[in-house]
């Protein structure tokens, strides 16, 4: 790899292998990993002016980290892209000390910047039923407006990503009442499926000129071929426009909403973590600030300042 050692590139490559078969990282992830640790490696390996092995990255310093990190500033990475840079330089030499024997206190105790995570934007309960019924309105062929509604139905109601519901085949019909996904890293996950749900898909497989078949796409376009996420988008789209919904109204605000309004009806955290696929509770508790911040908007509201 350019910019550093073969034997750092070769240590790199022997750990996104590691993950690849072990952890069952994705392919995106793989590649943001890889990134992060060669711009990383580059660094070290121009600010040393030496090769890079085993033993020098062994001794990787509180200072070397520090320069790396002023240095990525310097280059105009935001804070929240260097807090993810750091985590996966963490994650690469904890790999190698645990592999190697080394100590990485060094590493391991560098502090990421400080930001502000931006909160996810759901829509109130009626807006996202409104979107639904808009959508279920717009095209000018039945059997497509009954497809749009289908899928958004199931990004609100089963909390799927749009990858989800556009990966489920024509064996998948009839919906059963509990969904076997497989997400994101190839982790599943069982989803319950409602009855709203189930039948959204059924009126549009009924309408569909295209029968489902076993080992291709359930949601077709026009033509036949697989449904591309961004038609889903563009209805959303127009869908918000004529309801006067804010921008941040798109096809993962749906399942946004879900695990919002799942939480505020008294959802149990970790099981809205499963429910969701997300490998950490951390990324789900994030619900809870979202929960939190519309508390404070109808508190504000019901007592406004004099």
């Amino acid at each position: 790899m350019a910019g550093f050692s073969a034997g750092a590139g070769d240590l790199l490559a022997r750990w996104l292998d590691h993950l690849r078969a072990l952890d069952g990282a994705s392919e995106n992830t793989l590649k943001a990993y890889q990134t992060d640790v060669a711009e990383f490696l580059g660094f070290l390996h121009g600010h040393h002016g030496e090769s890079l092995g085993v033993s020098r990255l062994s001794q990787v310093t509180q200072s070397d980290m520090r320069a790396w990190m002023a240095h990525e500033r310097g280059r105009g990475l935001s804070a929240r892209s260097l807090a993810r840079a750091l985590s996966s330089v963490k994650n690469f030499i904890r790999w190698l000390a645990d592999r190697e024997g080394f100590d990485a206190t060094h590493v391991l105790a560098a502090r990421a910047p400080k930001f502000q995570r931006k909160l996810p934007r759901p829509l109130a309960v009626d807006a996202a039923q409104a979107m639904i019924e808009q959508v279920d309105t717009q095209a000018m062929e039945p059997w497509i407006a009954a497809r749009d509604a289908a899928v958004v139905t199931l990004l609100y109601g089963c909390g799927l990503r749009i990858s989800e519901a556009l990966g489920l085949l024509g064996e998948s019909h009839p919906l059963p009442e509990v969904l076997r996904i497989r997400g994101k890293g190839d982790k599943e996950r069982l989803v319950p499926v409602l009855p709203a749900a189930r039948d959204a898909v059924a009126d549009y497989v009924r309408l569909c000129p295209y029968p489902p078949e076993p080992g291709l796409p359930l949601f077709r376009g026009k033509r036949g071929g697989a449904l591309n996420p961004r038609l889903i988008s563009r209805a959303m789209e127009q869908a918000r426009l004529s309801l006067g919904l804010p921008a941040s109204a798109t096809p993962h605000a749906m399942r946004h909403s879900f695990a919002t309004h799942l939480l505020a009806a008294g959802g149990d955290l970790r099981a809205i973590q499963e429910l969701l696929g997300h490998a950490s509770l951390a990324t789900t508790q994030i619900y809870t600030a979202v929960d939190q911040a519309r508390l404070m908007e109808v508190y504000r509201d019901a007592h406004p300042r004099a």
